[in-house]
């Protein structure tokens, strides 16, 4: 009988625990960069939102991806 491998299935809760503060961040980062177009740090705002989504979205990947990876491999 398979057993989950607890550690590499933690690994892959921290991924989605990491994720989880920039997927809150980076939308609310993008809408005050759209909401301030004529101020001078726009661009480095808006930079910033983009690289947190991204940065999210990577993160979730990541995680489940190891999550299955302990779940399902040998």
């Amino acid at each position: 009988m398979k057993r989950t491998n607890k550690q590499v299935l933690y690994k892959g809760l921290q991924y989605l625990a990491g994720a989880l503060p920039l997927i809150l961040i980076g939308p609310s980062v993008l809408y005050s960069a759209f909401g301030n177009k004529n101020h001078p740090l726009f661009l480095a705002v808006l930079i910033l939102g983009i690289v947190a989504c991204a940065a999210a979205i990577f993160c979730m990947f990541k995680g489940i991806k190891i999550i299955l990876r302990a779940v399902f491999d040998e």
